[in-house]
């Protein structure tokens, strides 16, 4: 492969990456060039709305064998509001949350539990 002289005109390789924001933020950089210059195809999901941040948590819940009511809907909007819809924000704020909310002996996740955990989880 490295000695054949059609390599421009053909693919002979595919290769998908797939990271964080920061794998992008790195890729642009000076000495990364050459790579970024061959990327073909870019996609980025973006955060989730609140209406699926919501049915996210309460898929989760489910899985986890819970049907009730376990957020407020102040909560969820503040989670939703803080982890802008990502996923992984998502999961940390709301275990955060239960936690906070186990904590003071609460039995639903409240706005002033959620503040709890956002908190914990944004405090270096």
């Amino acid at each position: 492969m490295l000695t054949c002289s059609d390599m421009d005109s053909s693919s002979p390789m595919s290769l998908l990456l797939v990271g964080q924001p920061t794998l992008r933020r790195r890729i642009k950089l000076g000495q990364f060039a050459a790579l970024d210059q061959r990327i073909a195809i870019r996609y980025t999901l973006s955060g989730m709305e609140r209406d699926e941040t919501a049915n996210y948590i309460g898929h989760h819940l489910k899985l986890a064998g819970r049907s009730d009511t376990l957020f407020s809907d102040d909560a969820i909007d503040l989670i939703h509001q803080v982890s802008r819809g990502l996923p992984r924000a998502v999961n940390n704020l709301a275990i955060q949350s239960l936690i906070a909310a186990y904590a003071t002996n609460k039995t639903i996740v409240d706005e002033s539990t959620a503040r709890i955990a956002v908190a914990e989880v944004t405090t270096d």
